[in-house]
């Protein structure tokens, strides 16, 4: 399968971070595992919310980068 992260700002604008990306991935959790290691830096270069998408379908999101706040 095609696995991969579309990167959003906030206001849902899709943004192409200056980091290396290793996709697609073959798998969902490949994908989900590689965020979970990656998502600070994706912050960092601007990348405010995700979607994760199967081929060309939104599978979930727009899921935030931003910790939660008290």
């Amino acid at each position: 399968m095609d696995w991969r992260w579309r990167f959003e700002t906030s206001d849902g604008a899709v943004v192409e971070p200056d980091v290396v990306l290793a996709e697609p991935w073959p798998s969902q959790a490949d994908a989900e595992t590689w965020l979970g290691e990656h998502w600070r830096t994706l912050l960092d270069a601007g990348v405010d919310q995700v979607v994760l998408m199967e081929l060309d379908r939104d599978v979930y999101g727009p899921m935030t980068l931003h910790p939660p706040t008290s």
